[in-house]
């Protein structure tokens, strides 16, 4: 299992802007589907968005498209959540996840065998 390790949580006020990162360490997951999931209090885990091949190979959950932007500024071990605008309906635990079998696209579906982070929180409100 790859080991990923998230950042960028904390306390914003609607409108505000965090920055997610996501570091696979020791792993080189140059040839994984990337992707962040979330999960609020009381609900079930939640495809973000996830980055395959390249930018082409990008998607998002469709209340998230145009204020998130999923990125690999290093394919080899990172991937980055920037979200703008956040909204209160955002405040979840967001989590990293690696797989190396399933594209991008069918990251939007499960079910999941790849690897998962521990979480990091994020709290929107005002």
């Amino acid at each position: 299992q790859v080991q990923l390790e998230e950042s960028g949580g904390g306390l914003v006020q609607p409108g505000a802007s965090l920055r997610l990162s996501c570091v696979a360490r020791g792993w080189d997951v140059s040839t994984y589907a990337m992707a962040w999931f979330r999960q609020a209090p009381g609900k079930e885990r939640e495809f973000v968005a996830s980055f395959g091949r390249g930018p082409q190979d990008i998607f998002y959950r469709e209340s998230v498209k145009g204020r998130f932007t999923i990125s690999r500024p290093d394919v080899k071990n990172t991937v980055v959540l920037q979200m703008n605008d956040l909204k209160t309906e955002d405040t979840a635990d967001y989590f990293c996840y690696a797989d190396r079998a399933k594209t991008a696209w069918a990251l939007q579906r499960g079910p999941y065998s790849g690897s998962w982070g521990q979480g990091t929180y994020v709290t929107v409100s005002s």
